[in-house]
């Protein structure tokens, strides 16, 4: 079987006019997909009817009335309510990297085994590890004194803690739909002949959605740490949460590289255009999934602005 050597991947050349004008509907059904995301989105069943219900079946009791009891205790809700927080609103957009990790993937050969997956799974974890560790230490230093901990409203009753995740998610949402428009030629890509480095800046991102998660067990995990006082217990259950919110998608797509025997990213990398085209796709849809609902459809269930709402949501 003839394999796309790494080199040809790194180094495809940029999209010329005619190829970006190729490119316009899947551009416009990537936002367009992001915007009806955010209008069909049901936070009650994502949160509650999933997440509630994992974490309390992992932990056999009921993870929000419970008390965290002890630091492995702590240590073990992290991760459980983590993986139970994986595809609410402030996590679903960790699934746009299963793009760029088969991007980075692409161009091995079939003697390279778990390569096609350690090398992009481990790059995501190590971007999104630096970011969450540190944000677990100075969180528990500063405690109460962040908006991700008070219990304030503003004006409007908009509880302050979401005015923080509108801002770090709004900025999230913006450099996913970058590198998006990137991928797909549409705007300088930082990232076009570094593959690799794409996915470990994802994973800086990835681990930031912990700056501004609402999720109610990250919230409880939060208070216990800064209560706890112990920074270095903050760092590590930061991680450990992190790290529950992607072991579902990294279990399916080392589970894909191997049932197929690295066939799909070889498929994938035997026209890097078509690699980028999912790489792109799935980071601006998600991205635009990610700015709308944060920037418009939260602050409009306080009356800030407007946005259309289905019967269930």
């Amino acid at each position: 079987m003839t394999v796309t050597p790494p080199s040809a991947v790194r180094d495809a050349p940029a999209a010329t006019p005619a190829r970006s004008a190729r490119r316009a509907p899947l551009i416009v059904g990537s936002v367009l997909a992001g915007v009806a995301l955010s209008l069909l989105w049901s936070y009650q069943f994502v949160d509650q009817t999933i997440g509630d219900n994992v974490a309390n079946t992992l932990l056999g009791h009921d993870a929000k009335a419970t008390a965290i009891g002890g630091t492995a205790a702590g240590l073990l809700f992290a991760f459980v309510s983590g993986l139970a927080g994986t595809f609410t609103a402030c996590n679903i957009a960790m699934a746009a990297s299963i793009g760029p990790m088969t991007h980075a993937g692409a161009g091995g050969s079939p003697a390279a085994g778990l390569r096609f997956m350690l090398r992009p799974l481990g790059l995501l974890a190590a971007g999104m590890v630096i970011v969450s560790a540190t944000y677990g230490f100075v969180g528990v230093l500063l405690g109460d004194t962040l908006p991700q901990l008070s219990t304030a409203t503003t004006a409007g009753g908009m509880p302050v803690r979401l005015v923080q995740s509108t801002v770090v998610f709004g900025l999230i949402g913006l450099a996913f739909s970058y590198l998006g428009l990137a991928a797909l030629g549409t705007v300088p890509d930082p990232f076009a002949r570094r593959p690799l480095t794409r996915v470990f800046v994802l994973g800086m991102l990835v681990g930031a959605f912990l700056i501004g998660r609402p999720y109610p067990l990250f919230h409880k995990l939060f208070q216990w740490a800064a209560d706890d006082g112990n920074p270095l217990y903050g760092s590590v259950a930061f991680v450990l949460q992190s790290l529950g919110n992607i072991a579902i998608v990294a279990a399916l797509f080392a589970l894909v590289v191997l049932v197929t025997r690295g066939g799909l990213i070889r498929w994938l990398s035997a026209r890097p255009a078509r690699t980028l085209a999912v790489t792109g796709s799935l980071l601006l849809a998600l991205g635009v999934f990610t700015l709308v609902y944060w920037t418009v459809r939260v602050p409009a269930m306080f009356g800030y602005g407007w946005f259309p709402t289905m019967p269930y949501n």
